[in-house]
């Protein structure tokens, strides 16, 4: 090796000549076949020794590198630094990783980028005799960062688009969003032009055009001094002005074809030197165009650019044609708000049902009455009849809200009391949780809408195991009751504050229904007119449902009949159930002790009953959903088990304890032991939920009876995915 000093005089081991001689020829090994670019300087920065890499990278043999200097191979600003980092971990002893360092190969072309890490060698006496460094080869691996850094970049970008883009059903609102995500991170300069017969409503003319029609700057946005105004120099178009654009510019071209236009260096004004031209198009219409710039200084745009130009477009262009039909179909969603009632006839567990929906506007088709019937689990069911104050379509839109609302809370299994609660808060408006104040809604006009979120509202929960009915009123009129052999009798229900009123607690009363009990639930459109008081309506209701054995689709046309409810003066909504509960035979009910035993127990009730019902296709499942839900109670809850099997329309189980803590569902680890028994109650269960009782809580799975459902899992790949 000549004057290089080896791993001995490197390191100062103080090693022996046999192990001295060891170690320099695996250093010769190491340094000659290393991938890596390897040399050494001397102290006076002179290359005395360099592998086959790197003087492959420049075009010699290792001998023709020996005896140059960092200038041979670099530019003199590169070599300056380089020469600068070796004397300094000359003279310091402190080496230098990672250096970046720019140059040229003569075996791959372009500028090429190493890193190069500096290490200082020593003598035997432990005095600096030279530098030995590393030299590799990043331009790939830079070019890679930078592509994953304009990935993310663009990512980014669509991220914030899909985010701030679109929240506004304003034109001009979605243009402004869709500058505020291009500038500055995507471009300095950008524009957006709508067509101005989007703007005024003649939509018939929006898109067929030659490119050259009307078009309305409806936004700028700018991040260099100038603003918009830059683009198109002396011919520069403010925003909120209507111009053209000539049949043979770019930007005609761009609304004409729908394609993206590229605006060439040679082309631009001013500052600018690159432009994507970008139509904006929605459901296969050019609505208008949005013009992207860059100024002298930025890298020009590039296919990538504009792609992102192009999705970015197309996202607003989304928002902007829904905005559109927005304007033109908001009347007609408003008319086709009947469609929110429930169809006709539907079907609830021991409960027969009939009702009738009838606009007081027969032009609109729909106004404030709603009529509900909502399965709720258990077989129990929940009849809402409720009445938005006012007509039209205002009223029509609080009644969507106000449906809509009822659903969601009434699938949360609260009690009629919490329900009404709950609809109270909303119809008045509680949805400011800046600070917690009552919102008023006003018309443009001034006119305050306050008073379309008035309404009244029955709600009953029928229970066919127990036949009986718990009831809660807001401001409605009384539910009527007709039992067999019996005149029709108005519940005695407290009538409570409409909704939207506040301030006053809601009841709620429970009342025992027989077999053949008739419930009519109705808004007052049916018993209320200007031609007689309101207790003349009520008795020739009583009068028209009393006694009524007929099946209750004729009930409900007697009762429209008798009392002439054809005057147009109010909507009407009638809902009548008439009641036949569950049979003994169709229940079991067993009360278990808290012990072990009660799991075997358990399986061995359900499964007696479930071959007394016939039923031995669902004994697998039962017996196993069955352990899980009593494990369960036994687990987390407290006291006595309560088991009940129910048998309607479909098979649902209930696990009652006096535990509070509601169950949920959680994915358990592969490590985990256990916690997997609600996910096999979700996965083979048709539907599974839980819900307080006055005195603890209740979990319940629903099975589907044999014949009535769809191919399910297989129980085996259930049970082996869940593990």
């Amino acid at each position: 090796m000549g004057n290089v000093p080896g791993p001995r005089d490197a390191g100062g081991t103080g090693a022996s000549d046999g192990q001295y001689e060891t170690s320099r020829a695996a250093f010769e090994a190491i340094f000659d076949q290393s991938s890596t670019g390897l040399f050494l300087t001397n102290t006076r920065l002179i290359l005395i020794r360099v592998n086959e890499r790197f003087a492959r990278l420049y075009g010699k043999s290792p001998e023709e590198c020996c005896g140059l200097t960092p200038y041979h191979f670099l530019s003199r600003g590169e070599a300056d630094r380089l020469a600068g980092a070796l004397r300094h971990v000359l003279d310091t002893g402190d080496p230098v990783v990672d250096m970046q360092v720019m140059g040229s190969s003569p075996i791959a072309p372009g500028r090429r980028r190493w890193a190069i890490s500096l290490y200082r060698l020593h003598g035997v006496a432990g005095e600096p005799v030279g530098v030995a460094g590393l030299a590799t080869d990043v331009t790939v691996r830079q070019r890679a960062e930078q592509e994953a850094a304009h990935t993310r970049r663009d990512l980014d970008l669509l991220n914030e688009a899909g985010t701030r883009i679109g929240n506004s059903l304003d034109l001009e609102t979605t243009a402004r969003q869709l500058l505020d995500v291009a500038v500055p991170h995507f471009c300095d300069l950008a524009v957006v032009d709508l067509y101005q017969a989007l703007l005024t409503g003649d939509e018939d003319s929006v898109g067929v055009t030659d490119g050259s029609g009307e078009v309305c700057r409806v936004a700028g946005a700018s991040a260099v001094s100038g603003g918009p105004e830059l683009l198109g120099g002396e011919e520069a178009v403010p925003v909120g002005a209507v111009h053209r654009y000539p049949f043979n510019s770019s930007a005609a071209s761009a609304l004409r074809t729908a394609q993206v236009q590229v605006v060439e260096d040679g082309e631009q004004d001013g500052v600018v030197h690159s432009t994507l031209l970008v139509p904006l198009v929605g459901r296969d219409t050019v609505l208008g165009l949005a013009q992207f710039s860059r100024t002298k200084g930025s890298e020009p745009f590039c296919k990538r650019d504009t792609a992102l130009a192009a999705e970015l477009a197309a996202r607003a262009a989304v928002c902007i044609d829904n905005a559109r039909l927005y304007r033109r179909e908001h009347e007609r969603a408003l008319l086709l708000q009947h469609s929110l009632l429930p169809p006709g006839n539907p079907e609830a567990a021991g409960l027969d049902i009939a009702c009738r929906y009838l606009p007081g506007n027969t032009a609109a088709e729909v106004g404030g009455d709603w009529f509900d019937v909502i399965a709720l689990p258990g077989h129990r069911t929940a009849l809402v009849v409720g009445d938005v104050m006012g007509r039209g379509l205002r009223a029509a839109v609080a009644m969507g809200e106000l449906r809509m609302a009822v659903r969601t809370l009434a699938l949360l299994d609260m009690e009629p009391v919490e329900i009404l609660t709950h609809l109270d808060e909303i119809a008045r408006g509680l949805s400011d949780l800046s600070g917690g104040r009552p919102r008023r809604t006003k018309e443009r006009d001034g006119s305050d809408l306050a008073e379309v979120y008035l309404a009244t509202c029955v709600y009953a929960v029928y229970d066919p195991v127990m036949r009986r009915c718990t009831l809660a009123n807001a401001g409605h009129l009384p539910p009527v009751i007709v039992q067999p052999g019996d005149p029709a009798l108005m519940l005695d229900v407290p009538a409570g504050m409409p909704l939207g009123v506040g301030g006053e607690p809601f009841e709620e009363v429970e009342i025992d229904l027989p077999d053949g009990a008739l419930l009519a639930l109705y808004t007052d459109g049916l018993v209320e007119s200007r031609r007689h008081p309101l207790d003349v309506g009520l008795e020739a209701f009583r009068e028209a449902i009393s006694g009524a054995t007929q099946p209750l689709e004729e009930v409900c046309d007697h009762v429209l009949t008798s009392l002439e409810t054809h005057h147009g003066e109010d909507d009407v909504a009638l809902l009548m159930a008439r009641v036949h509960g569950l049979s003994a035979e169709s229940v079991g009910d067993w009360t278990l002790p808290p012990e072990g035993q009660s799991v075997a127990k358990a399986r061995e009730l359900v499964l007696g009953r479930l071959e007394g019902w016939g039923l031995g296709e669902l004994a697998d499942t039962s017996e196993l959903l069955v352990s899980e839900l009593v494990t369960n109670a036994l687990r987390y809850g407290e006291g006595d088990i309560r088991l009940r099997l129910l048998l309607d329309r479909t098979l649902v189980c209930e696990v009652w304890d006096s535990g509070l803590v509601q169950p949920r569902r959680r994915r358990a680890r592969d490590t985990d032991e256990g916690g997997r028994g609600l996910q096999l109650v979700s996965l083979l269960s048709e539907g599974w939920g839980t819900r307080r009782t006055p005195h603890g809580k209740t979990v319940w799975f629903e099975l589907v009876l044999p014949g009535n459902e769809t191919p399910g899992p297989d129980l085996t790949e259930v049970l082996a995915s869940a593990f």
